[in-house]
């Protein structure tokens, strides 16, 4: 069971969060700050478990992967509301708004893996002491009754989520068009244009596969 029945999102998705989650490791290798490391490796550990979730890999290790993203978000959540004194975490308002973003990003991956973990452990059960056609028949039957790739029972999550993402990539892409490097800016500070405007551009399409994602799951 997948995300997408449809082989080229799902691959399109797939390059895009390796991509993305590369892109993070180098920007923590070259970070000198030990919390900015930490967050992107988060970052880019959220996208490996994506795409483990869009191929239906490892589906035995579900808690512990939504374990790994609920103490993320945890983390950018605490970062999100840490006192002014700490100007390593989450420093000024934007940062907070940042981090605050990113701990709801980590809380709603954690819910797919979730509810696809749920759909893909009823997929595999099968009564035992059975002979194998009817265990078959067994197995059409229980698949036939699971839920699918959705949240069914709570569907306006998964439409609130889906309203989320969609604002925030069309707030991320705003950013992109509207950033600027001031003529009086430092050379040093004008070689980090090209990646602000990269991480800009990830956030953007990070937020509309999410939105993307959680529209399936809400149809």
């Amino acid at each position: 069971m997948r995300v997408f029945n449809i082989p080229a999102i799902t691959w399109t998705l797939t390059v895009f969060l390796l991509v993305s989650g590369s892109y993070q490791v180098l920007q923590a290798a070259k970070s000198q700050q030990r919390t900015d490391q930490i967050n992107k490796c988060l970052y880019a550990l959220m996208n490996a478990l994506t795409v483990t979730m869009l191929w239906n890999l490892a589906p035995s290790t579900m808690l512990a992967q939504v374990a790994v993203l609920a103490v993320a978000a945890l983390w950018f959540f605490i970062q999100a509301v840490a006192r002014p004194e700490f100007k390593t975490i989450c420093a000024g308002s934007h940062g907070r708004l940042k981090c605050a973003y990113h701990g709801i990003t980590m809380a709603a991956a954690a819910l797919m893996v979730a509810v696809m973990g749920r759909v893909t452990i009823g997929e595999n059960v099968a009564p035992s002491g059975t002979s194998m056609p009817h265990a078959q028949h067994a197995m059409m039957v229980q698949i036939h009754r699971m839920p699918s790739a959705t949240l069914d029972h709570s569907p306006d999550v998964a439409i609130f989520l889906t309203i989320v993402f969609g604002v925030a990539a069309v707030v991320f892409t705003v950013l992109l068009l509207r950033f600027r490097v001031p003529a009086t800016t430092l050379p040093k500070t004008a070689d980090s244009k090209p990646s602000v405007k990269a991480e800009q551009a990830l956030e953007a399409l990070g937020a509309a596969a999410m939105a993307l994602m959680f529209a399936t799951m809400s149809a």
